[in-house]
């Protein structure tokens, strides 16, 4: 920061896998019932293991009632029990960790490091984690963040656009498009004061259509509340073909963060926008020099905490590595030139 390799106004968040030191024979399905205290006692990977376990997920939900059970895995290994089972596209799967890369991208260097479980909800909630120690480290907060779509799921975005205004360079994880012909929700104008949908015919979609005496906010476990048209006015209407032709009336389901979807859309049409994703492909790089230069395709050590040293260490290495040929590329500029 003080030789001005770092500008903090925009940082790119990316997550590559890295095989765990786990024999993928030594593992069992996630349904069974393991006794790890049998034989010689559990190892260090275990027994950080079974302490993240009892520290999130208590015994009961605060109210007395016990709390919803964690989802299993497909497989756990028995040496190294946080690695998460995975694989990549057409290859053998395997146990493994994800390092989750914060970079800033004036020079590429890396500003926060963060070892999760390779599972996308954790790759992407590790974003928070690190952009939040970033703040209260060096006091250094991006006006944009540049992702893949990983990172562009709802919750997400509102994340960024209102409660940290941040401005999302990020590709809207988007499944509304339909594929069969017929109309998708973006064909259908939005009314934000009389909060409704229009269809191309004018007909409203609405999420009430009765006053309660008590309002309701209407949202789902999903986060998103189902906006529905009146059965009559589709039964008649000339458009039902192409609109819902397998229903008796239009569907539309809004996310509560759409508002801050729509900012990210707006966004990608900037040049700006265009830029970012050329710029993202410094922690692209930063990956592949990990793995093709450092030999960091497995790891030697076990447990969360092993893979978050190897880390860590890996990265300050990568940025020391940019911060000399940063600086001498600075330094010979500098230098006056001799007759």
């Amino acid at each position: 920061m003080s030789e001005g390799l770092v500008g903090g106004e925009g940082f790119a968040i990316d997550a590559s896998v890295i095989k765990a030191d786990a024999n993928r024979a030594r593992g069992v399905p996630g349904t069974e019932v393991i006794d790890w205290h049998k034989g010689d006692g559990p190892t260090r990977a275990v027994r950080e293991y079974l302490a993240a376990l009892e520290e999130n997920n208590p015994t009961s939900d605060g109210a007395g009632n016990p709390p919803d059970p964690p989802a299993a895995p497909k497989n756990v290994s028995l040496t190294d029990p946080a690695a998460r089972w995975t694989a990549a596209p057409g290859g053998p799967a395997f146990y493994a960790y994800s390092t989750n890369y914060l970079i800033d991208l004036q020079a590429g260097i890396i500003v926060d490091v963060e070892a999760t479980p390779a599972h996308r909800t954790q790759e992407v909630d590790s974003t928070k984690t690190m952009i939040d120690r970033v703040k209260e480290r060096f006091d250094l907060k991006p006006t944009r963040l540049v992702g893949d779509t990983a990172y562009g799921t709802g919750p997400m975005l509102g994340w960024m656009v209102e409660d940290k205004r941040i401005a999302p360079h990020v590709p809207v994880w988007d499944r509304t498009e339909r594929k069969d012909g017929t109309l998708s929700s973006s064909e259908f104008f939005w009314d934000e004061q009389a909060n409704q949908y229009r269809c191309p015919e004018g007909h409203a979609l609405l999420s009430d259509r009765r006053r309660f005496t008590k309002p309701r906010d209407r949202i789902t476990k999903d986060g998103t509340i189902v906006y529905r048209a009146n059965q009559h006015d589709c039964s008649g209407c000339a458009m039902k073909q192409r609109c819902c032709p397998n229903m008796t009336h239009r569907k539309i389901t809004r996310s509560v963060h759409e508002r801050s979807r729509d900012v990210a859309r707006e966004i990608a049409k900037t040049p700006q926008y265009t830029q970012s994703r050329r710029d993202r492909k410094k922690v692209e790089m930063l990956f592949a020099h990990l793995k093709r230069i450092l030999k960091l395709d497995r790891l030697r050590l076990r447990g969360l905490s092993g893979a978050r040293d190897e880390f860590l260490l890996a990265a300050t290495a990568q940025n020391l590595r940019r911060m000399g040929k940063w600086l001498m590329a600075s330094q010979q500029a500098a230098r006056p030139t001799t007759a």
